[in-house]
């Protein structure tokens, strides 16, 4: 990390365009100093003034607000001066112009931020969740978000870290009597905490996933035999011909992404090539690629036709990952004959007919059930990939000290509970592997 001892930093804090209030935001141990020298006079701390901001030959610039909130009390940890002006970026760019000949340098993306982690004000998941609540598309992620800001997330990462650390030093502990049987040591209570702290652990990792798809939406990909009506389906989803559509076999040879919004819910669409035996390189790398497109998707919508819905499953079943969710979905019910509603449809299935709508809002039900109880008052917290892939490993770890222990390999145990300890502590930034900071705080934007 780079030394911010003296370092004074300065951004536009609000977005790009004109509005009524532009805010310039300036961290540092030079941040009052500048402040008094483009307002006139020295600001109280923590009270509003009106003043003009003065130019080197103290005309001005504009007039506006400033408020000052001296080290430690302040977003950073730092010194901070907050300039609020008439939001033309003109006038803020002159404000941060002025600023860095009175000695403050541009702000990197994300750096006032990092700050705030770096001093302590902030753990590296709640400064993660600044982000998440400024790029929050909706009242629910932007209410999760918050949780997470407010250190819902850390506090229960923190526990099962703690929990850890203790049985840590007690396997470790007990290494140094390896003469006496692991009961007469405390094994059997260590052995309970450890299961019970597996429980919490898969709880916390189950919620964090449900956290990372109302965060980052759903990757759903359409998969199913040629002229099954998938490339009708994400035409349908996405409310446009997105999706060449011909009763041809084998139209759709590539992947092809769109991103739409059903019941409230962010879902990347793939649309995929039609899954069958045979076929010329092109439609066989098509199929190639559809097949690895499952490997990191959310879900599959799985799309065959009503009228032979047992042909459509034998062709794709095979194709589909031992543990991958999916949807069935008997596509074309408007060509069924009069009067036959497939009352024996399973209830893994959805009937539904991409041309005429039915169905539609039933499965926008089911893609929202996937994700879970998120509503804005439940609990739900934002998460990310690198927050989920930490828990995954931490809970592997943990496992194999619960087998070690089990076969009284204390050595391991310990090793083991050390590793998920320190996977746990990615998450919060109390461990972290090289360059994590940099690639997180460069997604930030800049006056943050």
């Amino acid at each position: 990390m780079p030394s911010h001892d003296t370092d004074t930093i300065v951004a536009i804090a609000t977005p790009a365009g004109a509005g009524g209030v532009g805010i310039v935001r300036v961290s540092g141990p030079m941040a009052p100093t500048i402040a008094a020298r483009m307002c006139g006079r020295a600001l109280s701390p923590r009270r509003a003034h009106h003043v003009r901001f003065l130019d080197a030959d103290r005309n001005a610039i504009d007039d506006g607000i400033a408020l000052s909130f001296p080290a430690p009390a302040s977003y950073t940890g730092d010194d901070v001066v907050e300039l609020q002006a008439h939001g033309s970026p003109a006038v803020l760019h002159a404000l941060v112009q002025r600023c860095c000949a009175l000695g403050a340098r541009l702000a990197r993306p994300g750096e006032f931020s990092e700050r705030a982690f770096v001093n302590g004000k902030l753990d590296l998941a709640q400064a993660e969740a600044v982000a998440d609540l400024i790029a929050a598309a909706d009242l629910r992620a932007a209410q999760a978000a918050r949780r997470s800001l407010d250190g819902e997330f850390s506090r229960r990462v923190e526990a099962i870290a703690h929990t850890l650390l203790a049985l840590r030093v007690h396997v470790e502990a007990m290494i140094d009597f390896v003469d006496e049987p692991i009961e007469t040591l405390g094994g059997d209570e260590v052995k309970t905490q450890l299961r019970q702290t597996l429980d919490a652990l898969d709880q916390l990792l189950a919620d964090a996933e449900r956290g990372r798809k109302l965060r980052d939406g759903l990757h759903v990909v359409i998969i199913g035999p040629p002229n099954a009506g998938k490339s009708s389906l994400l035409n349908a989803l996405a409310g446009a011909d997105r999706a060449i559509v011909t009763d041809i076999a084998g139209t759709t040879r590539d992947l092809l992404q769109e991103t739409v919004r059903v019941g409230g819910i962010e879902i990347t669409l793939v649309d995929t090539a039609g899954l069958r035996d045979g076929g010329d390189a092109i439609e066989r790398e098509g199929m190639r690629r559809a097949q690895s497109e499952l490997q990191r998707a959310d879900l599959a919508l799985v799309v065959v036709d009503a009228r032979d819905p047992d042909a459509g499953r034998n062709a794709v079943q095979d194709s589909l990952p031992a543990a991958m969710p999916r949807l069935w979905l008997h596509n074309k019910c408007d060509l069924l004959p009069t009067g036959s509603a497939l009352a024996g449809i399973e209830q893994d299935a959805l009937l539904l007919s991409a041309q005429t709508g039915q169905g539609l809002p039933e499965l926008g039900e089911r893609l929202r059930a996937t994700l879970g109880d998120t509503d804005a008052g439940g609990g739900t917290f934002t998460a990310r990939k690198r927050h989920v892939d930490a828990l995954q490993r931490a809970s592997q770890e943990l496992h194999q000290a619960d087998a070690a222990l089990a076969a009284q390999a204390l050595d391991l145990a310990a090793e083991a509970l050390r590793v998920g300890h320190d996977a746990l502590g990615e998450v919060t930034g109390r461990v972290r592997p090289d360059d994590l900071l940099g690639h997180i705080f460069s997604t930030f934007c800049i006056g943050k």
